[in-house]
């Protein structure tokens, strides 16, 4: 009986979800046991696995009205278990553990409950850092459904008021899509396709420029659509295919990100992806489930459906052939044809394609069009065969010449291409940077994403030892993006490792940074003033350590978003009159340092 009623309750759960059974198990999350972070109308700004640069979007920014310091409470009971302050991502953030095995995370906060702000600036002077991530003891601070925790602010990366809130799993810590929660955001609508971008898999995915076909829909739905004309004749014979889309909720225009989409050829289900659950620790991988070399050059956002071989696991991605066919028998093999997401059309039959893309709620939208690979008929996709020698994910290899050497490891490749490394420019003359000790040397295509680091190795100029290296840095150019480390040195080889392909030179920077106040400050009686502000500028935009002391005493000023340092007065500064000294240093070891004399 217990058997029969098993078998009962996974049929259910198969209708009511056909579409996201068919490749993704059904996965069920408490629904009801949080409740809304604020007290208005869930709006959504953005949601889960949204696609950003480098990193996919971690939870909900739910609207706050255009406003700041709205009240937000617990979504659930609890205690406060970690807070994180940073000039950028967070800004200022609560999380907070909950029994039930979860964790909550309500981030780019104004001001913190009174007790816990408090402890936070008990602490922040204790460790003399006014950017800190604490662990705070069980119990030290218990929450209940409900309380108030925070105002709702606009720090660190937050380009707009808003609150961010994430749903983690505590036992991992993996982020949890919080729509699949229940927290109330109505939805009827389904997704919006726009486009259909068609790939050659017989060569480098970063070696080619895709289709691109705009989408139709259908007469008279809302949620089918095709292609014009729907028989797409293809020059390659092995081809995968990515989407634009996007979500919206009901009442909202706002275009979000889409939750689920799966490729089904000749009515298998082929592959698919899911916003389901992400770690922080592969979030980076949005550069495999994007066109990576499209939208770095200034095309759209298109998500792959099709799996790159360097995609390390585990994966947004399922495929077929991880689950059981649809069919059984003879017909089984053929089902799991196209695993991964590249379709072999070589037979040169016609194979009817659709798309599914549907949300949490399983509104759905679809795409149906016919591939037929027909070369003497068909457009050939367009390829960019770069120079160099050709690399694969999962392989360590290396270039070396006379100047310079780079090494690619294991887990730094989505797909194979090839690499060159060149000189673009030399001290003095081209496009070389101010101070420069060596050539520049250009390395890869800067829209050939790297998963970990590849390390990069320069020699300077005849006549540099490594006892001339103290105020030499490596700096990585990408247009106007800088990226400057401070090098190691060997044989005199300077060595650091990036996290992009792009330009590469030594230079010799003995500057300092610059200390400016912001107002007058020198001299100047603040008995009516709020607060102090200073600015620091470096001439390679790499500081890496400043210092506020007033009267020899560590001060905490703030530094939202990397612009000014800001104190607000309070009783770390009575009446009377003080010294503030500042210091600063940049990434090459330059040092500034500033007094100015005040009364307060």
């Amino acid at each position: 009986m217990f058997f029969m009623r098993y078998l009962y309750t996974a049929a259910l759960l198969l209708i009511s979800r056909f579409s996201f059974a068919q490749i993704f198990p059904v996965v069920t999350y408490p629904r009801y046991d949080f409740r809304d972070p604020l007290n208005i109308p869930i709006s959504l700004a953005a949601n889960f696995g949204e696609l950003r640069p480098n990193h996919y979007h971690m939870g909900l920014d739910i609207r706050t009205q255009h406003r700041e310091n709205l009240p937000v409470y617990a979504a659930a009971d609890g205690w406060v278990a970690r807070v994180v302050i940073e000039p950028g991502g967070f800004g200022q953030a609560i999380y907070i553990r909950h029994p039930n095995g979860y964790t909550t995370l309500y981030a780019h906060l104004n001001q913190f409950f009174p007790a816990l702000a408090a402890y936070i600036q008990q602490q922040q002077y204790r460790q003399e850092s006014w950017q800190v991530a604490l662990e705070i003891p069980a119990g030290l601070f218990p929450v209940k459904k409900g309380d108030y925790i925070a105002l709702s602010g606009n720090r660190g990366g937050s380009q707009g008021p808003h609150l961010h809130f994430e749903i983690r799993r505590t036992e991992d810590d993996t982020n949890l899509n919080p729509l699949l929660f229940a927290l109330g955001v109505p939805d009827k609508t389904a997704p919006t396709l726009q486009r259909l971008a068609v790939y050659d898999r017989t060569i480098s995915i970063y070696e080619q420029s895709p289709m691109i076909l705009p989408l139709r829909r259908t007469k008279g739905s809302l949620t089918e659509y095709t292609l014009i004309p729907a028989l797409l004749m293809l020059s390659a014979p092995r081809v995968s295919f990515a989407i634009s889309a996007f979500d919206t909720q009901t009442g909202s225009a706002n275009p979000n990100g889409i939750y689920q989409a799966i490729l089904y050829e000749d009515e298998r289900p082929v592959t698919g992806f899911q916003m389901n659950d992400i770690s922080y620790n592969d979030t980076r991988n949005i550069n495999a489930h994007i066109d990576y070399r499209t939208r770095a050059t200034g095309g759209p956002w298109l998500q792959h459906l099709s799996q790159l071989p360097g995609y390390p696991a585990p994966s947004i991605y399922r495929s077929a052939s991880l689950v059981a066919p649809a069919v059984t028998g003879p017909d089984a093999t053929a089902a799991a044809k196209g695993t991964g997401g590249v379709i072999d059309c070589s037979d040169g039959a016609i194979h009817r394609i659709r798309i599914a893309v549907s949300d949490v709620n399983g509104n759905t939208a679809q795409l149906n069009y016919t591939v037929q690979y027909q070369p003497a008929r068909a457009a050939g996709l367009a390829r960019t065969l770069l120079a160099g020698k050709i690399f694969y994910p999962g392989m360590l290899d290396g270039t070396e010449t006379e100047d310079c050497a780079f090494y690619i490891g294991e887990k730094s490749l989505y797909d194979s291409v090839h690499i060159d490394c060149r000189i673009s420019g030399y001290p003095g003359a081209g496009h070389s940077l101010p101070g420069a000790v060596s050539a520049m040397h250009s390395i890869g295509a800067t829209y050939i994403p790297l998963q970990e680091p590849i390390l990069v190795r320069l020699r300077p100029n005849r006549g540099w030892t490594d006892t001339a290296s103290g105020r030499v840095v490596m700096v990585c150019v990408d247009g106007e993006k800088k990226e400057v480390l401070r090098p190691e040195w060997q044989g005199g080889w300077a060595s650091a490792r990036f996290r992009s392909f792009g330009n590469f030179q030594l230079v010799e920077d003995n500057e300092a940074p610059v200390i400016a106040a912001v107002g007058p400050l020198e001299g100047a009686v603040l008995t009516k003033a709020a607060r102090i502000a200073f600015t620091v500028r470096d001439n390679l935009g790499a500081i890496r350590h400043v210092r506020a002391e007033l009267d020899g005493k560590w001060l905490c000023f703030t530094n939202d978003k990397g612009l000014a340092y800001i104190y607000n007065f309070d009783e770390h500064c009575p009446a009377g009159k003080h010294v503030l000294r500042i210091v600063a240093e940049d990434v090459a070891g330059n040092v500034a340092s500033r007094e100015y004399s005040f009364t307060r």
